[in-house]
């Protein structure tokens, strides 16, 4: 087997394999003598019709099974052979051999880059130290006591906090606009429920008061006829409404589930939650920043089938998520495949760097840490430990949450080994949207 490779792009190889004559006709004739034996031809018992009978009924048919086992088999060997790494299935092409006998095809493909890590201590993190204040603990106890507010009406003119009933009708040139009306609409002044010029038009209103003004829509208004449009919206107002929160006490804890320790426990339950949010941000935040600063140190290449793959898995992902299920058809109303380019290609450029850093260091997947992930997977369930033994136990379920796990601790190790600095800041300013 000769074989000879040359580059065609950064990534692109074109191998050419030329096999000799004399394999192709010794595999020929053991594949011809193997038919002859079980060969059912008029005229001949089994087993007993000449050879080149046998070759005259199929030895077209042989020889080009033959080419074609030989191909796959000589490519996989010429792969191995030249320590190349195809990232996909190969096009591949016969062509006529140099010296006319023999058999030769030429395998065009993509190969994975070579990547060399570097600089991976140069890899800054700013790990947020998140200070959780007790003003902060009483601001989401009031966010919690809002959430639990009555609406009583009252006799004035609607302000910022209120709740105002209306009915609008909302019209673009004299014509309806199509979604633009609604009866008994409830609005929270300065919640940012609707757009701010429909906000400013009802406040300052009273019950039973009708006015129209105008409602300019931004330019990247998901309606596109609406775009940039201003407007006009009749309007009626039939109450004002304003909060009125329940008390501070054990009542309320009662009406958020927690029954034993009253408002005192409601409080701790609160911070608990607020410092696990916390945590899951800042988990979030130096993943960010150590995956960025990877890709940013290490630029390479990105084998172009693996790109169109995840492109065309985001996009599937992205149209289940829009109720399109049928995703081997175009739709009209689906994302097209060139939205996700550049996600898919940072996708791919990250799985390539991560795997080399756990590669160069050997990093394994820790048990105890698959065990925990899964724990926290199946934290929901009624039975949550009958779910982790069964899923434990399933293999296609472990063969994507073990990756998940490995990541992790890749991430970690680029933690470790980073240069890390720790910045205060309060919980206000770091949670808020």
């Amino acid at each position: 087997m000769n074989v000879t490779v040359e580059s065609t792009g950064t990534l692109e190889r074109r191998m050419r394999v030329e096999l000799p004559a004399e394999r192709i006709e010794k595999e020929v004739e053991n594949r011809l003598k193997s038919v002859g034996r079980t060969a059912k031809i008029k005229g001949f018992r089994p087993g007993k019709v000449p050879a080149t009978v046998v070759r005259k009924h199929y030895g077209v048919q042989v020889r080009q099974e033959v080419l074609t086992d030989l191909m796959g088999q000589s490519y996989r060997d010429a792969v191995a052979q030249e320590n190349l790494n195809p990232v996909a299935r190969p096009k591949i092409e016969p062509v006529v051999s140099k010296d006319g006998k023999g058999f030769a095809f030429v395998a065009t493909f993509e190969v994975l880059p070579e990547v060399r890590l570097k600089d991976l201590e140069k890899i800054k993190i700013n790990r947020p130290d998140v200070q959780i204040s007790d003003q902060d603990c009483d601001d989401m106890l009031l966010s919690l006591r809002q959430q639990k507010a009555a609406w009583k009406a009252v006799d004035r003119k609607s302000k910022d906090g209120d709740r105002v009933v209306v009915d609008f009708d909302g019209t673009l040139k004299g014509e309806p606009v199509k979604g633009g009306k609604g009866n008994n609409v409830p609005v929270i002044l300065g919640k940012g429920q609707m757009l701010p010029d429909f906000e400013k038009g009802l406040t300052g209103l009273a019950a039973g008061e009708e006015t129209t003004f105008k409602v300019k829509f931004p330019k990247d208004y998901h309606v596109e006829e609406l775009a940039s449009q201003k407007v006009e919206f009749a309007v009626k107002v039939h109450r004002i409404e304003e909060s009125e929160l329940p008390p501070l006490d054990d009542k309320l804890a009662e009406q958020y589930g927690v029954t034993d320790g009253g408002l005192e426990q409601l409080r701790k339950d609160v911070l608990s939650n607020m410092e696990r949010e916390a945590r899951q941000k800042v988990t979030a935040d130096i993943k960010m920043q150590v995956l960025n600063a990877l890709l940013e140190l290490n630029p390479i290449d990105v084998p172009q089938a693996l790109k169109y793959e995840e492109m065309h898995n985001m996009q599937h992902e992205a149209m289940r998520r829009m109720g399109i299920e049928d995703h081997d058809h175009k739709h009209d109303k689906g994302p097209p495949m060139s939205d996700f380019a550049e996600a898919a290609e940072k996708r791919v450029r990250l799985g390539l760097l991560v795997n080399q850093v756990i590669a160069d260091h050997t990093i394994v997947v820790d048990p105890a840490r698959v065990r925990q992930r899964v724990e926290e997977i199946c934290s929901g369930y009624e039975d949550a430990a009958q779910m982790v033994a069964s899923y434990l136990g399933n293999q296609q379920i472990m063969a994507s949450v073990e990756p998940m796990v490995l990541e992790e601790q890749a991430i970690d190790w680029l933690i470790q080994n980073g240069d890390e600095k720790i910045s205060k800041v309060s919980f206000k300013e770091y949670m808020k949207p």
